[in-house]
């Protein structure tokens, strides 16, 4: 399993959102800019995390986009189940897809399993909150080293 740029993305949009959230919508472009990103590929993702119910969109001139929760509903893992589908590190224990004629005999498939596991509980043991205090702090931190 590799996380692609869409998965990647989809966690700095979430997470340019909540650092810039003061109750107003955030346009597109002005996230495009500070993530150094196309529109056009934000609006791909954008659109996933929108049909998700992850955010509130308006349109027009003070239009843009919302986080539709509180930070702490949003689980890491879910956000990147929207835009990478399933997280299962081989194809064979992928929720949808063909089933293995081999699983019955097959020696590595324990491995494969436990490894499926760490993988989603580490992704589902962060929230939106946790990575917004882990940039606050590192914010922070910088300030910190800065002024001695």
């Amino acid at each position: 399993m590799k996380i692609s740029t869409k998965g990647r993305y989809a966690l700095r949009i979430m997470l340019d959102i909540a650092i810039h959230d003061d109750g107003k919508y955030i346009p597109l472009k002005d996230i495009a800019k500070r993530q150094n990103l196309t529109v056009k590929y934000l609006e791909q993702i954008i659109s996933l995390l929108n049909k998700a119910g992850y955010l509130q969109s308006l349109r027009g001139n003070t239009g843009g986009y919302r986080l539709a929760k509180n930070l702490d509903e949003y689980v890491v893992g879910d956000i990147l189940r929207v835009t990478e589908g399933d997280l299962a590190p081989v194809a064979c224990l992928k929720k949808c897809g063909d089933f293995c004629q081999r699983e019955d005999i097959c020696n590595t498939v324990s491995f494969w399993r436990g490894l499926d596991r760490v993988i989603n509980e580490y992704v589902d043991s962060y929230t939106l909150k946790d990575l917004l205090e882990q940039a606050q702090d590192k914010v922070n931190n910088k300030k910190l080293h800065c002024t001695m």
